[in-house]
């Protein structure tokens, strides 16, 4: 791993600290390990994320429909669904300092062998590394006044299995025929035994996912197709260049016990390669785990069937800190956050040329006003200029406007590109239009 690398994922993470995109979890009680709450500016960045995806795999889809469910839910399906059983990770102990790490993490002969190569010491403190042992990822609660095996339960590890369970209720409600999806954003949790990477691996975290019902033959044809798609989000609406991207293939026993072909895109990280997105190929192993008999009855043939399911997997969390990374850029003493204008936290900044002059207050307060009924926008009077358009360049807004002494007599403003520095001249009345084509 290169220096550099290692000094740009320090500065995006004093950024986000700084500016308020985000915060650790806890902070003014000491914290809590791998815990990370979004402030006022990652807040945005995070909605605009899942409202662009909501809109371009829902709303502009005919073949789609979207659900919010429980977080908690009955046992029985996570024993149906395998995760009792299968959802696990090899964990190894270290005798001396007690720290916990993933076996194929700290070996990467691991997974192909199933055996732990005993001379790998603690990474931590050289000590004696327990045989490995595998640890389920389940993160356990109880439900209810008391906490006894009756009343043990799970958040859920991932959004999917939702879907699954209300398969039938969404087709007894919209009519949908094969093929047709069900999305959902949503919170998921595991035990993860290393998180961390800042909030690339957490216990908690976010996930927009789809599952695509299709006829069993199709599943190549859709796979491909899915593939195509989750490319295109990425690069035409994070803006992530592609050149940052790779597609990895993943090997048998790297899959999930209900995959029979996943395929990861992978994203190049200041920390290193790794995933960013997942897609899965989960045969008809959850319906089936589900429903004792078919679900599904094919309105030409009468067929009764179980439909098989292409799962697209994006992480939120994971989409955040891949748009900071791709996005941040330094430009002599100038930093930069290059988002793309519909990511942006604030789509314009006004500033009045000087505080101490009413008449320019005023007028500025007044575009702003009038910004803010399509566009969200913030207002900022402290220090000099030059120091209001590196915050605002710092923090990804697209475009400054300043009101001067020319606009009480032109009625126009000095509008600034983020990227470019170039300035030019616009009619106060034309800003909406303006922006919006700019923007859009």
């Amino acid at each position: 791993m290169k220096e550099n690398s290692l000094e740009k994922i320090e500065k995006i993470v004093s950024l986000c600290k700084r500016r308020g995109f985000i915060f650790p979890g806890s902070e003014i009680y000491g914290g809590l390990a791998n815990s990370f709450d979004y402030g006022p500016l990652g807040v945005e960045l995070k909605n605009n994320i899942k409202n662009l995806w909501w809109e371009r795999f829902v709303h502009q889809r005919d073949d789609m429909v979207g659900i919010d469910a429980a977080l908690i839910m009955n046992p029985k399906v996570w024993e149906a669904s395998g995760h009792l059983k299968e959802f696990s990770d090899p964990l190894v102990e270290c005798e001396k300092c007690k720290r916990r790490f993933r076996a194929d993490h700290i070996d990467p002969d691991y997974e192909k062998t199933k055996k732990f190569n005993k001379s790998i010491k603690c990474p931590d403190c050289q000590g004696k590394l327990s045989e490995p042992r595998q640890f389920n990822l389940m993160l356990k609660t109880f439900l209810g006044v008391t906490e006894d095996s009756a009343s043990t339960v799970y958040f859920r590890p991932e959004t999917a299995q939702a879907m699954f369970v209300d398969f039938k209720n969404v087709l007894d409600t919209t009519r949908r025929k094969i093929p047709f999806g069900i999305a959902q954003i949503g919170k998921a949790f595991r035990n993860e035994v290393t998180p961390g990477n800042f909030i690339f691996r957490t216990r908690e975290f976010e996930q927009m996912e789809i599952e695509y019902f299709i006829k069993a033959e199709d599943w190549e044809k859709v796979f491909e197709t899915w593939q195509k798609e989750m490319w295109a989000w990425t690069t035409d609406e994070l803006g992530i260049e592609k050149k940052n991207l790779h597609d990895c293939e993943c090997l048998p026993e790297n899959r999930a016990h209900y995959s029979k072909r996943t395929i990861d895109i992978e994203y190049d990280y200041p920390f290193g390669r790794s995933e960013l997105y997942g897609l899965a190929y989960r045969t008809d192993f959850d319906l089936k785990n589900h429903f004792k008999e078919p679900p599904y009855e094919d309105v030409e043939s009468g067929e009764k069937m179980y439909p098989h399911v292409v799962e697209p997997t994006f992480g939120v969390d994971r989409s955040v800190l891949a748009v900071l990374c791709d996005a941040y850029a330094e430009d002599g003493e100038r930093v930069v956050l290059k988002l793309k204008p519909k990511l942006a936290p604030y789509k314009v900044a006004v500033f009045p040329l000087l505080k101490n002059k009413p008449e320019l207050v005023e007028k500025a307060k007044e575009v702003f006003h009038d910004l803010k009924k399509n566009f969200v926008v913030a207002f900022d009077d402290r220090g000099n200029i030059g120091k209001r358009y590196y915050s605002q360049d710092e923090i990804g807004t697209p475009f400054c406007i300043t009101i001067d002494f020319d606009t009480l007599k032109n009625d126009d403003v000095t509008v600034r590109d983020r990227d470019t520095m170039k300035q030019e001249r616009i009619k106060i009345k034309d800003l909406p239009a303006f922006l919006d084509g700019k923007i859009k």
